[in-house]
């Protein structure tokens, strides 16, 4: 019996090594969460099932019971704007609201011109486009430098 409990303190030493490395609370309890759910699977005997459940559903809180897990983010408008930097769409100039639209049509993304217009004003600042204003509508256009 005193083998089991100082096998177990040699392993909590361990693992609190290892979970006090990350500085975010958050990450520590998420962490320790999953370990405990191990744990619980291993004791319960649903390992089979188990690995089929990690890999496409999370676990609810609380409860045993599982919900389909978050697919895959959509890319952000600053990774898809610079995607477009090393296409040839920048060749011609290009103003906010037809970005956006190239965007929904392209990247099946919803951005608000809003949005766009803080990185593509940065990315003008880094001469990676430049800025102009259209004679036509009085707005911003944006091209390759």
């Amino acid at each position: 019996m005193s083998k089991h409990i100082e096998k177990l303190k040699k392993q909590l030493i361990e693992f609190s090594e290892v979970v006090n490395s990350f500085t975010s609370e958050a990450v520590q309890v998420r962490i320790v969460d999953r370990l405990l759910d191990a744990m619980i699977e291993s004791e319960r005997g649903d390992n089979d099932a188990d690995e089929f459940n990690k890999r496409a559903y999370k676990r609810l809180a609380g409860d045993g019971n599982y919900a389909p897990a978050r697919r895959h983010k959509k890319p952000g408008a600053t990774k898809i704007l610079n995607q477009l930097l090393t296409t040839e769409f920048f060749q011609t100039p290009h103003s906010i609201s037809s970005i956006a639209n190239y965007c929904h049509d392209n990247f099946d993304s919803d951005f608000k011109t809003s949005e766009l217009s803080g990185i593509l004003l940065r990315l003008s600042k880094e001469n990676k486009l430049t800025r102009k204003r259209s004679n036509d509508n009085n707005r911003f256009e944006y091209v390759l430098v």
